[in-house]
């Protein structure tokens, strides 16, 4: 179709301007002129930074190639639309995890099972494939999982009820070929998680107490099952024995293989960015980012019980008390609390001030290769993140600690090297303060950038007493710490809210992709929002609290959410979606205008239901 009296494009421009983008698209099938004007680079440029709200000092994606482009992306291409709800578990939902190959997944619950998924079915609908429940073994709950770097292993953790109702926890390792148990790990506490090393170890924790409010963390590397070649190989390994003070304990492991990071996938520090560009012939405004057992054998027992016989007799050579409580019939803060009851303020307080000057001249150095460069270049390096605190039991600080090679087996003393009398403990590498509750953590696929859940604590608050930390925010604060600079980036995301007080907060797992970030909250949603751009794309409604979100690694328009309502939510793209209906659908003439238009009003955008 031909128009009539054709108006001035730069008068097309102007009017198509002030309409929506979906207004725009339709009046492009109008004339050849018009289509011309509807696919401008300047319009679609004003149309993407209106709509998604973001200011123009955030550059284009670097690997786009159209602004136009770049909008239908964030609009067609988020995993938004709930396709498929999976209701197999009995009780509240707590963590998701995918394999590798995003072939299968896995789930853990309140009732006590790990169930595997498996994501490939022809119909395109997921399917339950094996279920193991972990009651035979005396735990309560199942809260966490991973795939070894194969995908031939699974790690299982869980907060294992002992016979004094401990609350420690427990590690279980399952082969993925027969789903046989293959060994189980004492893990304390029960929040240290757990991960993988490599493909046939993974690390756990232990607790001793040393004090009233002074412990320490010790973690251990495990072989994942006994072969035939391990009757003469040591199946676990001290890795890291660490002072905990004020109460605070080592939480959430896991581990960043940080490559050398040639062609990161992500920029984020746009001020900095605009800096560098105005400093080329305009004015300069200075600015710097801110820093920011296996099994239970008897010989792994006599192990751990020489471990803490070692930390009691450092503590008591160096004038710390002895705790007033056994440790193995409560966990870590019912610890404290009782020995509150017991001991006076001042007295915990002189404990503190003993354990810091026990710790200074105890400790051995950090590893300064963690930000120094080596002397041929940059080079890979494994760090084992987690979280702690210095200030009070909540984690309100990430802590790192380079693994070496040497160290990455089990070979060797039980114990880890030889230590000379004035290295008892280890340092901490590198420490990034958080100014508030860390509830939850996530690595980007390249292991480059660390994203963290925090509730904020109020600006200029004074901890006084490590028992009653400042409260905390209901607003949820995701953070993201480039692991190769080891600086938090300028601008935190947020959209999410939490509403529990600190001695209930609790974990809500999060995930990255190559372009999104999604988290769980408290408040009955899961999130998305573009890593480059920084803004809220979607929410994703659930009848309860949700607790974990994951992208498939084969297909980041897949993402799973798991809720205290029990149930499992399958999301994809509206870009997806289409694409399943047309190949089961025989073909048919193609419409000139964009299907993707097509898509519903109440879709998810900019964080509106």
């Amino acid at each position: 179709m031909e128009c009539g009296p054709v108006l001035p494009d730069s008068l097309v421009l102007e009017i198509f301007l002030r309409l929506p983008h979906d207004a725009v698209l339709r009046a492009g099938l109008t004339c050849r002129q018009w289509l011309a004007v509807s696919r401008d680079e300047f319009l679609w440029r004003e149309l993407f930074y209106s709509y998604y709200r973001i200011p123009r000092s955030v550059p284009r994606h670097p690997a786009a190639v159209s602004w136009y482009r770049e909008f239908k992306r964030l609009f067609d291409c988020i995993p938004c639309v709930e396709v498929q709800t999976l209701r197999e578990h009995t009780d509240q939902v707590l963590h998701l995890a995918f394999s590798h190959r995003g072939h299968r997944f896995s789930s853990c619950s309140k009732d006590c099972t790990v169930k595997l998924w498996d994501t490939e079915r022809p119909d395109g609908n997921i399917s339950l494939v094996h279920s193991s429940s972990m009651r035979q073994f005396n735990w309560g709950y199942t809260q966490f999982s991973q795939f070894n770097a194969d995908d031939s292993l699974l790690l299982v953790s869980g907060v294992y009820l002992g016979p004094h109702h401990s609350s420690s926890g427990e590690i279980a390792v399952i082969s993925l070929e027969n789903y046989t148990l293959l060994s189980r790990v004492r893990n304390k506490p029960y929040d240290v998680f757990g991960c993988w090393l490599n493909e046939t170890h993974l690390i756990s924790g232990n607790l001793h107490w040393i004090g009233n409010m002074t412990s320490c963390s010790v973690l251990w590397l495990n072989k994942a099952f006994q072969d035939i070649e391990s009757e003469n190989v040591n199946v676990v390994k001290r890795l890291f024995k660490i002072q905990n003070i004020n109460a605070s304990t080592i939480r959430t492991v896991m581990v960043a293989h940080c490559r050398r990071h040639d062609n990161p996938d992500l920029l984020l520090d746009y001020e900095a960015q605009s800096q560098a560009r105005r400093q080329k012939g305009q004015q300069q405004q200075h600015h710097q980012p801110l820093l920011f057992d296996l099994a239970t054998s008897g010989s792994e027992e006599e192990e751990e019980q020489e471990d803490e016989e070692e930390c009691q007799r450092g503590a008591r050579s160096h004038g710390l008390p002895s705790p007033r409580l056994p440790q193995p019939t409560m966990s870590g803060l019912e610890h404290v609390i009782h020995s509150r009851k017991n001991v006076g303020q001042k007295e915990l307080e002189i404990e503190t001030q003993v354990a810091q000057l026990m710790g200074r001249a105890y400790t051995k150095p950090p590893d300064s290769s963690l930000t120094e460069p080596s002397e041929s270049g940059e080079e890979d390096k494994t760090y084992l993140l987690f979280t702690t605190g210095s200030l009070t039991y909540s984690p309100h600080q990430i802590g790192i600690k380079r693994i070496r090679p040497e160290q990455m087996t089990t070979s060797g003393p039980v114990l880890g090297e030889e230590r000379s009398s004035d290295e008892f403990f280890d340092s901490l590498d590198h420490v990034i303060d958080i100014h508030g509750h860390i509830i939850g953590m996530g690595l980007s696929p390249d292991h480059r950038y660390l994203y963290v859940n925090s509730r904020a604590w109020p600006a200029g608050c004074v901890i006084s007493d490590p028992m009653s930390p400042p409260p905390i925010a209901e607003e949820i604060d995701l953070h993201v710490i480039d692991l190769k600079s080891l600086r938090e980036e300028r601008r935190s995301l947020r959209a999410h809210r939490a509403f529990t007080p600190n001695d209930e907060c609790f974990f809500i797992f999060l995930d990255v992709s190559r372009d999104f970030v999604a988290s769980g909250a408290e408040d009955k949603h899961g999130y998305i929002w573009d890593r480059h751009y920084n803004i809220c794309l979607a929410r994703l409604a659930h009848d309860d609290v949700v607790n974990s979100v994951a992208f498939s690694p084969a297909d980041q328009e897949l993402l799973l959410s798991a809720s205290d309502d029990s149930t499992i939510k399958v999301w994809r793209s509206p870009r997806m979606i289409r694409l399943a209906q047309a190949s089961a659908r025989p073909p048919r003439p193609r419409s000139l205008l964009p299907s993707w238009l097509s898509r519903s009003k109440n879709s998810c955008i900019n964080g509106k239901p």
